[in-house]
């Protein structure tokens, strides 16, 4: 009976110990290798993480993806896990990692791969897959369609590799966009331009701030007015240090956003949030909302959310009494040189995670390779202001069809279209920033800097050098940017696991401890009664 208890205790020990050598800190599971053919003998289940907002339209094409991928491998199951915030797929994916039950494949984005890829073999990288002639994109043995690597946008492509390695493919693109109350802004007396610029912005944000003698603005008649209202103000600061070629990071990791440039984009921000002429999304809420009830000029927001900008928007997040007519117009983000605009990319892409089972990893291969076929990526862009990754679907009469009934009816509501077409034709102009592992908390410390500048003023408070000194020196230490051990998977280092994996590694070992103190105390009594 003792000897049992020991055995089942060295057992527990074992497996406790399992995870914590599984992939984080260890050698993990072998690289993977294609196999010379895939086994159809043989079934296979995979998982698919995967994310949409609650939007029912597209579980349906998720749904109908699966069956008809399944259709044409039969022996693959695709089991679907919804979620509706990319956040907690990253967050389940590091907790997952130390146990080595990720999923197989995945929604997610390269700044998430970066903190992944700490973990040694976990993400399968995906250039020699890609190539592959038979089952790479466009390969001989596939039983569908699929785009070549010619037929993914370039830049699109190139924004899911990682020091020089392709660990993702793209799945959608979108970009931000400046949703405008065209009427509001010319009965200002202002004519629109066809690019933005922040010194516009400003002066008409500022301008549209009058108000009469009942305390009414006169540029809506309303008590509420919030001329400008950036919803992702980590962009907002990102793309401003870029249309300046200020530093922001490097490919190194290293953190440069510490800076003059910095420091005069946040007193820009101090005078105009001061005034109340500038907002947040965090400070105010959902740009949209006021735009569409007529209490906001200038609202950014993402090219996917377009179906909720608009006094005609075919979502809306207000009562429809709150809604008020006006004309709308899509601009790209404000600018500094308008001569050469430049703005951000940004959507999910799909990473697949190495298995003991090569094959396994090759159907996983096999259906992410799907989710770029034409009736996928061209069924997903319409419910959004998503643009598809390849060339393939962009040409084909099915997308142009599309894109040529702006306005027909909801499904082709002429902001959204009018989004897309923003995006599809300034791929050129776009740009992503370096990804390693870290460059997540860097993002966020991004925007920080923008909402405290905001609150701070918005208080009576001042904001000078004194004040940004101050905020960099908080910033840096509330992401611990300063004393950061994270570097580029380039270097081959490990950075901090986030706190969910932490803790999960941390209960581990206690357990695994405290069996350890049981069993050696079950031998130390055995030991003394032989004695």
């Amino acid at each position: 009976m003792r000897n049992a208890k020991r055995l089942l205790a060295a057992l527990l020990c074992a497996l406790l110990l399992l995870p914590l050598t599984a992939c984080h800190g260890s050698r993990g599971n072998d690289p993977f290798v294609m196999p010379e053919s895939f086994d159809s003998s043989r079934d296979y289940e995979i998982s698919f993480w995967a994310k949409n907002d609650t939007n029912k339209t597209q579980t349906e094409i998720y749904q109908k993806a699966i069956a008809d991928f399944e259709a044409l491998y039969p022996n693959i199951r695709v089991t679907v896990r919804f979620y509706t915030d990319y956040g907690k797929i990253y967050n389940d994916v590091i907790t997952n990692i130390p146990t080595g039950t990720t999923p197989n494949v995945c929604i997610t984005y390269p700044d998430h791969i970066a903190t992944y890829l700490t973990a040694p073999n976990c993400v399968v990288p995906l250039d020699e897959a890609i190539d592959d002639p038979r089952y790479g994109l466009g390969g001989e043995e596939l039983r569908f369609d699929s785009p070549t690597r010619a037929e993914l946008v370039p830049q699109f492509l190139s924004e899911c590799a990682i020091s020089g390695t392709t660990y993702a493919l793209p799945f959608m693109r979108s970009t931000e966009a400046c949703y405008i109350n065209k009427t509001m802004l010319e009965a200002l007396g202002y004519e629109l331009p066809e690019v933005l610029t922040w010194d516009f912005v400003w002066e008409v944000s500022e301008a549209a701030m009058k108000k009469d003698a009942d305390g009414l603005f006169l540029a809506n008649g309303q008590k509420v007015l919030i001329p400008f209202i950036y919803k992702s103000t980590d962009n907002m600061m990102i793309q401003m240090l870029r249309q300046q070629d200020a530093p922001y990071s490097n490919d190194e990791g290293d953190i440069l956003i510490f800076n003059d440039a910095t420091r005069e984009i946040l007193r820009t921000v101090a005078v105009h949030a001061k005034s109340r002429a500038f907002s947040t999304f965090k400070i105010s809420s959902y740009p949209g909302n006021f735009l569409n009830a007529g209490q906001c000029l200038f609202a950014i927001d993402s090219t996917a959310g377009a179906t909720w900008m608009g006094s005609e928007a075919p979502n809306l997040d207000i009562s429809a009494d709150k809604v008020v007519p006006f004309e709308t117009a899509v601009r790209a983000v404000p600018q500094f040189d308008p001569d050469h605009p430049q703005m951000i990319s940004q959507g999910p892409s799909v990473c697949i995670f190495n298995k003991s089972d090569p094959q396994e990893v090759l159907a996983a291969w096999l259906f992410t390779q799907y989710l770029l076929t034409n009736e996928v990526q061209i069924a997903y862009a319409g419910t959004e202001g998503y643009l598809p990754v390849t060339t393939k679907a962009h040409e084909s009469a099915e997308y142009q069809d599309y894109l040529a009934r702006a306005g027909e009816d909801k499904a082709h509501y002429a902001v959204k279209i009018e989004a897309s077409k923003l995006l599809l034709e300034n791929t050129r102009n776009t740009f992503t920033t370096p990804v390693f592992n870290g460059s997540t908390s860097l993002r966020n410390a991004a925007g920080q800097l923008i909402e405290e500048t905001a609150k701070t003023v918005r208080r009576g408070e001042t904001a000078d050098d004194a004040y940004f000194t101050r905020l960099f020196d908080s910033v840096n230490s509330l992401y611990r940017l300063d004393q950061r051990s994270i570097v580029s998977s380039e270097r081959g280092e490990l950075g901090p696991l986030p706190g969910t994996a932490r803790a999960l590694l941390a209960t581990l070992c206690v357990v695994w401890l405290g069996i350890g103190v049981y069993v050696g105390r079950d031998l130390l009594k055995e030991k003394r009664k032989k004695r």
